[in-house]
């Protein structure tokens, strides 16, 4: 059978998102019975809910439902993971890539929940710093491994849709635990991601 994707809303918060876009779009100056635009203000609405989804999940959970015991503790990376969120300063998209790696201590986790961990705190309001951070806390505080490391690299449309605009930029955040406090294993880390 195909996979089919099925997306389920709160109907009343997409009425009321629904109601406010509406306003918005008018106080802008468009005319929302205009046959583009009927659909619209509840097609932003749903987007939102889903741009945002990652406030009514629980990314503990998702650690702990693929938990297993294992004895290997050599570094595990996972890189290029792609990342899509939502700067809460302007509400404009922030786009990239996130690595990451951890050493075992005794457990390993399946490795498709270290992206869902990612969208998880990507589908909230963020920023970059935060979203590092919330990232790395997770496996550390959940996998309790030998080290963390997370980098992210992200484009931001604030930045290049308006404001400064520099279309080119590209903003790097990281942060490490444990054993990647260590400059030696950092350092391989970073070689293995390409950086």
């Amino acid at each position: 059978m195909p996979y089919k994707q099925f997306e389920e809303y709160n109907i009343q918060v997409t009425d009321d998102v629904k109601e406010r876009y509406k306003n918005i779009i008018e106080d802008l100056g468009e005319d929302t019975t205009r046959d583009g635009l009927l659909k619209t203000p509840e097609r932003a609405a749903k987007a939102m809910q889903f741009l945002t989804q990652g406030y009514h999940q629980d990314p503990v959970e998702i650690l702990k439902s693929a938990m297993f015991k294992e004895s290997y503790n050599e570094m595990v990376i996972v890189k290029d993971i792609e990342l899509y969120s939502l700067c809460e300063h302007h509400i404009l998209p922030f786009f990239g890539k996130v690595h990451m790696a951890y050493i075992p201590n005794g457990h390993i986790v399946g490795l498709s929940k270290l992206p869902r961990i990612v969208d998880v705190f990507a589908r909230r309001l963020q920023v970059q710093e935060r979203l590092t951070e919330q990232i790395l806390d997770c496996i550390n505080d959940t996998l309790k491994p030998q080290g963390v490391a997370v980098v992210i690299e992200a484009a931001h449309m604030c930045m290049m849709m308006r404001g400064v605009q520099k279309q080119n930029s590209i903003t790097t955040t990281s942060g490490f635990r444990g054993q990647f406090e260590k400059n030696e294993t950092r350092n391989e880390f970073l070689k293995l991601i390409g950086k």
